[in-house]
């Protein structure tokens, strides 16, 4: 495994690779302190792909005022560790000057998708996820990208993005990874008290909640899910509620009734103490 700092270095790598291979080039594109998530999605890069890229930063693009880029977790020498252990070829680390040395002033904005949920209560944070995004994109020139579900609504943007510029890249969804008892593996998951860790329980157990309400009915409305799973969230004293939404997916357009699409999202976003937790559930609909 070879780690690059350099933009240079790493297209000039990629290319000695294509001269030499058939094989395919898939990127996994992070914020480092990995875990077992972050892992999944390189064995399944692995699995698909002649060379597996890795990248490791932390953008500033997409952290609004008085959010943690800061604080955010940094672990250089376990994320190695890990990546290495996953099948990763290439790991680029590139510094904040490396990716914008001057200031910004191209930016990607997907429309529509961005309007709710995260986007609603972090505005512009997609904007620096799909800038950022983008940008990796253009210097690894993947043929395939991996990304997790538990970011569902990120994985819709990227793919809305890739599908309006026309980038020759597949984009592969693979499922949330969770801890023994439920939770989704998350970066912030250290912030953690140990009291609010076991409240964030609620989160995955209201999840399954709507799924079993979803699968016993063949006809409900939003509100009705939106009810039963904010009530559990509820009954956890420190958990505050920033959303618990249900739409349509992958449009992520407002959700009427289960006569009108195929699959529905249920998006949660939960803070406990000064952290925020957000997981999902996808639910293929019953015809």
């Amino acid at each position: 495994m070879e780690v690059i700092h350099s933009i240079a270095d790493l297209r000039s790598r990629i290319r000695e690779y294509r001269r030499k291979n058939d094989g395919s080039v898939g990127f996994v594109p992070t914020m480092g302190y990995l875990h077992e998530g972050h892992a999944s999605l390189l064995r399944q890069a692995r699995s698909q792909s002649g060379l597996v890229v890795l990248s490791i930063f932390v953008n500033p693009l997409q952290f609004g005022p008085g959010e943690d880029f800061e604080r955010y977790p940094r672990n250089t020498e376990r994320d190695l560790e890990v990546a290495e252990a996953a099948g990763a070829d290439l790991v680029f680390m590139p510094s904040v000057s490396e990716m914008y040395p001057t200031p910004t002033r191209t930016t990607v904005a997907v429309s529509g998708l961005t309007s709710r949920l995260c986007g609603a209560s972090r505005p512009g944070h997609f904007d620096g996820v799909a800038t950022v995004v983008s940008k990796l994109f253009h210097i690894v020139q993947p043929d395939q990208a991996f990304f997790g579900l538990k970011d569902a609504q990120q994985v819709a943007v990227i793919q809305q993005m890739v599908q309006d510029l026309n980038l020759p890249v597949d984009i592969v969804p693979c499922p949330t990874l969770r801890e023994k008892d439920g939770l989704a593996m998350s970066s912030r998951n250290v912030y953690l008290s140990d009291e609010e860790r076991k409240q964030a329980l609620v989160l995955s157990q209201a999840l399954d909640k709507a799924k079993e309400f979803v699968q016993s009915r063949t006809n409900f409305n939003a509100a009705e899910l939106e009810s039963l799973v904010k009530s559990h969230i509820a009954t956890a004293p420190l958990a505050v509620i920033d959303y618990a939404e249900v739409l349509a997916f992958p449009t992520l357009e407002p959700f009427e009734n289960s006569t009108h699409t195929d699959s529905i999202i249920l998006a949660l976003a939960v803070k406990f103490g000064k952290t925020r937790l957000i997981d999902n559930v996808i639910i293929q609909l019953r015809k």
